[in-house]
């Protein structure tokens, strides 16, 4: 099923780091059965990565945490023309109060770091920078709702891996896969994805690296990626 999914105009939209994102947490989920409970999608934005793994899931009970109202109005928007259920909580992540543990955490948060230069548009600064949600405490919230042996998956601005491993680590969680995203070969990476799990002594695997461009084009690896989400984007005013 293709998601129809409207974004703003003049604001923030998802882009390919979501993508990215869904497709690692299915790789990771494949060695589970039965994939069911309850899933938090933090900053939900429009809604694309909680709705992407809820359409593919059809047992996991979709839960949406999103701070700005725009935002709020087009997870639910999203969600009701895609025909799917979602429970929306409006407010701060950090600030909120839950009324369940959740089984999944998933997340794309604003990861740019505050001292860079920011965007004059509001909506955009903070969609996009952590002064909003710093990483030490979206990391330890994550772990007081998550249950017991929770599954969290994020991305993050790979320049910030030393201090991911070192607060994951303070706060229990235990990293089960990472994968590392290059704009292409010859660059740097740019961008992490990760698998953490709540009270687990596992070791951690890293996945191949997945290159973005070659030359000018889509690498066939990521155009699977983009076979398998199937979005289609409606820009409109908020």
């Amino acid at each position: 099923m293709k998601l129809v999914l409207y974004q703003p105009q003049n604001g923030y939209c998802y882009n390919s780091d979501t993508h990215f994102l869904y497709y690692f947490i299915c790789e990771n989920l494949k060695k589970f059965k039965n994939i069911q409970g309850e899933i938090l999608d933090i900053g939900s934005g429009s809604g694309i990565l909680g709705l992407l793994l809820t359409r593919d899931y059809s047992r996991l009970n979709l839960n949406q945490c999103e701070l700005q109202k725009e935002f709020q109005e087009l997870s639910l928007k999203n969600a009701q023309t895609n025909g799917l259920s979602a429970h929306l909580y409006r407010g701060n992540f950090l600030e909120l109060t839950f009324d369940k543990e959740f089984d999944m955490c998933v997340s794309n948060p604003p990861f740019y770091h505050g001292n860079v230069i920011k965007s004059e548009n509001e909506n955009l600064k903070i969609a996009r920078y952590n002064d909003s949600m710093p990483l030490e405490a979206f990391i330890k919230k994550t772990n007081e709702i998550l249950n017991q042996n929770g599954k969290f998956f994020f991305c993050y601005d790979v320049k910030q891996i030393n201090d991911i491993m070192l607060l994951l680590n303070r706060y229990k969680f235990n990293i089960e896969s990472m994968q590392f995203i290059y704009p292409k070969r010859d660059k740097d990476a740019t961008l992490v994805l990760v698998y953490a799990r709540k009270n687990s002594k596992s070791l951690t695997k890293i996945l191949s690296p997945l290159i973005v461009f070659d030359n000018e084009n889509f690498t066939l690896e990521v155009q699977r990626i983009y076979s398998k989400t199937q979005t289609h984007s409606i820009k409109v005013e908020i």
